[in-house]
């Protein structure tokens, strides 16, 4: 995705669900996560373990139907943090919930499920981080 996009996705996003995030400081999610609220951005916490419990402030949920059932939010931004094979589903999901777009963290891809994303209209972003990103054109 060239540069301009990701620069237009960052401006117009508001809600950004985070698949993975763990409530340890030290792990790259939190720190993400934390580095986006504080930019202004609505994150959704989404972790099954976690479900029920609060991450950065807010309520964690199992997965990406339970948030958006809860808040009444429209998810602009799914960012991935989970394994390349794990990408599939969560891709079914952000479809399901009429997420803008899909964005795998750093190594993360799946080319087949970008194709799956992509052919729904859902914008792909793999192997950026949306921290890096952020910071870089911001």
């Amino acid at each position: 995705m060239q540069t301009t996009s990701i620069k237009n996705l960052l401006q117009s996003a508001k809600t950004i669900a985070l698949v993975g995030l763990s409530p340890k400081p030290e792990r790259a999610s939190y720190e993400v996560a934390g580095y986006l609220q504080q930019h202004g951005y609505r994150i959704l916490p989404i972790n099954p373990s976690q479900a029920g419990g609060v991450i950065l402030g807010e309520l964690c949920y199992a997965n990406l139907a339970d948030a958006v059932l809860a808040t009444g939010l429209k998810i602009d931004i799914v960012d991935c943090f989970r394994k390349s094979e794990d990408i599939p589903p969560i891709v079914d999901q952000a479809i399901a919930v009429g997420a803008s777009c899909v964005w795998m963290q750093l190594d993360i891809t799946n080319e087949a499920a970008a194709k799956r994303a992509e052919a729904a209209g859902l914008q792909v972003i793999m192997d950026k981080c949306t921290k890096i990103e952020h910071a870089r054109l911001f």
